[in-house]
C-alpha cells in the first residue's frame, strides 16, 4: 500500500459524488464504517459497464487493501486517477 494511494483514497469525499477517471465518467460512492478502520468505495461508470469496489482496512499493522472479485492494480489505479467534481 502506498502513501500516495492512502493520500488520493483519504483526498475523497465521502459520501455520493461524481467524477472522471481515464476519461470515463462514474458515479462513486466512499463510505466510513468502525469510526473509519474500515471504509468502502463502490464506482459505477455512467452510460458503460465499468465497475470498482474495494474495502480498505486500517490496522495497526498497517493499511490494507481488499478489491472485491477484481485485480489490485485496478482499483489502485482508479483512485490515483479519479477526479472528483
Amino acid at each position: 500500500m502506498t502513501t500516495a494511494f492512502l493520500a488520493a483514497f483519504d483526498a475523497l469525499p465521502l459520501g455520493s459524488f461524481t467524477g472522471s477517471c481515464a476519461g470515463r465518467r462514474y458515479v462513486v460512492t466512499r463510505s466510513d464504517f468502525s469510526g473509519g478502520a474500515a471504509q468502502k468505495l463502490v464506482a459505477e461508470e455512467l452510460g458503460g459497464a465499468d465497475y470498482i469496489s474495494l474495502n480498505l482496512y486500517r490496522l495497526a499493522s498497517g493499511a490494507r487493501l481488499k478489491p472485491c472479485e477484481m485485480p489490485e492494480a485496478k482499483v489502485v489505479d482508479f483512485v490515483l486517477n479519479l477526479r472528483a467534481d
